[in-house]
């Protein structure tokens, strides 16, 4: 889905690198097929008082990763909380992701979050201001949401236009509010003050934008959700697929 005058608010320096740079949502299947394959791993226990999808680490590369941190098959999506394709995944392929593959200790599942427009760094700064091991259900939930985000930034347009040349923490927080997105987050934990002090870190919206631009050249990603296996990209964005490639791994 597209917001033509949401431009008008771009995050200045932070979202004018992207209308450069960033592909469309849901296309993201270009690229060479991971060839991996090999014999039926073994499943590994997790800590005591544990299942492994309890156990998420935030990544060097900014993503956040559920499960082993040793698992031998390394899932990562890239996906914005704005793309309508990533939401459609997520219903189709997150409890099975989490309760099969994960759970086994041999597939670690690494969550990026993609900028694809100035929904997405307040939508990511939000879904990331908590622990981290809440990051991937508060990103279900609010591709859940989006519909309903969406329509709000439709019905707003006037507040959006009006916060233009505020600075980029108080436009994010406008934008957020906008979208209704405040509200949602602080009926899951993260306070609204809370929020706001995540939008205020110096340079945390900008860090996103470059974590985008530098591994959407790196992986050739043309758009989300787009997938990487053991570090290659797939050809695919599709879960009966990409479930495939994981059984073929050796999580079966």
């Amino acid at each position: 889905m597209k917001f033509p005058n949401l431009r008008l608010v771009a995050l200045a320096a932070v979202a004018a690198p992207l209308s450069l740079s960033l592909g469309a949502c849901g296309s993201g299947s270009s690229g060479d097929e991971a060839e991996v394959s090999g014999e039926a791993l073994e499943k590994v226990a997790p800590p005591e008082g544990k299942v492994w999808s309890d156990v998420v680490t935030k990544t060097e590369a900014g993503g956040y990763a559920m499960g082993n941190p040793e698992a031998p098959i390394k899932l990562v999506e890239f996906g914005a909380l704005s793309c309508s394709h990533c939401a459609e995944f997520a219903e189709a392929a997150s409890a099975e992701i989490r309760e099969t593959f994960v759970n086994s200790g041999r597939v670690s599942f690494e969550l990026r979050l993609y900028m694809l427009n100035p929904l997405d760094p307040p939508a990511a700064l939000l879904a990331t201001c908590g622990a981290p091991e809440a990051v991937h259900s508060l990103a279900d939930q609010f591709w859940k949401f989006q519909p309903e985000a969406f329509a709000n930034i439709q019905k707003n347009q006037a507040a959006l236009a009006a916060s233009e040349n505020l600075p980029i923490g108080e436009r994010m927080i406008a934008i957020a509010q906008a979208a209704g997105m405040s509200d949602f987050f602080a009926s899951r934990g993260i306070a609204l003050d809370q929020g706001k002090a995540c939008f205020a870190k110096p340079g945390a919206a900008e860090e996103l934008v470059r974590q985008t631009e530098t591994q959407g050249k790196e992986y050739n990603i043309t758009g989300t959700p787009t997938f990487l296996l053991n570090g290659k990209k797939l050809d695919t964005n599709s879960w009966p697929e990409i479930k495939a490639a994981l059984e073929k791994a050796g999580a079966r």
